[in-house]
């Protein structure tokens, strides 16, 4: 039983799927101004089903995970279990998730839960092959759970406070993929992956990730005027969301720097 936890913490990425979930919990909070119930049904939803979109991404990408040091240990490639077994959790980790969302928290919730498996698992997945600028729209899958949460607490699919809140959330996943991939930009392309540092030099990429994080900080003080919430406590959350990913991907710039890639920021 310990050993299948394991599996399914690494098979759905947990550690990042629970972050995922939080950011629904925040859109269905800011748009409800309540806690109860449909809250929990909402961010259970949304974590079953990033955890069974990840584990199809490691279905779809483990002969290239096989290759890779950061990930050869991951259930599929170490062979801790089958590549069937992989797709066949995934699949019911999807569907249990669509369910939950169509059942508790309405028809919108489930369609951008579909949007989310097709941008992450049909678009952006195979793009990474392709491009190494896939992660442009590939960020949009950051926007997509807390929209879920907000269609879910009933705010408007396309009003301007949860575009605001997608947009900060679209902005962060650029320079915090663009910086794991750096980080170990020889391990990507030992496995084939197109990588920035063919595109760009050190310096530009320095150049460019400093203007994003940048970006970042600005959506993130601009997300206030847009009225999300009139309640303190509700935008303490969202600033301190805010301040947490800005936080991240400072320790994400400081790994970069301290593996000598990049030599000063500016």
């Amino acid at each position: 039983m310990k050993n299948w936890l394991k599996i399914f913490v690494s098979l759905g990425k947990v550690r990042i799927t629970v972050f995922v979930s939080i950011t629904t919990a925040l859109g269905y909070i800011l748009a409800a101004e309540k806690i109860d119930m449909n809250l929990i049904y909402s961010v259970l939803g949304v974590f079953i089903l990033s955890c069974g979109c990840s584990a199809l991404n490691q279905y779809q990408e483990r002969k290239y995970d096989t290759i890779m040091e950061r990930t050869k240990k991951r259930p599929i490639p170490s062979q801790l279990i089958s590549a069937k077994t992989g797709f066949l959790i995934s699949m019911i980790m999807i569907l249990l998730g669509e369910y939950i969302l169509v059942t508790f928290s309405g028809m919108n919730a489930f369609l951008l839960g579909l949007l989310s498996i097709y941008w992450y698992n049909f678009l952006y997945t195979p793009l990474k092959r392709i491009t190494s600028l896939a992660v442009v729209p590939g960020a949009l899958i950051g926007a997509i759970p807390p929209a879920i949460g907000w269609v879910s607490g009933g705010g408007a699919m396309f009003s301007p406070q949860i575009i605001a809140l997608g947009l900060f959330f679209f902005i962060w996943q650029i320079p915090h993929f663009w910086l794991l991939v750096l980080i170990f930009d020889k391990d990507y392309r030992s496995a084939g992956f197109p990588t920035l540092t063919q595109v760009f030099s050190n310096e530009q990429l320095t150049k460019i990730t400093y203007i994003w994080i940048a970006a970042l900080t600005a959506s993130c003080m601009l997300i206030p005027l847009y009225g999300l919430s009139k309640n303190i406590y509700t935008t303490g959350l969202l600033m301190t969301a805010g301040l947490w990913l800005l936080w991240r991907t400072k320790n994400l710039l400081s790994q970069y720097e301290n593996k000598k890639i990049i030599k000063e920021i500016l």
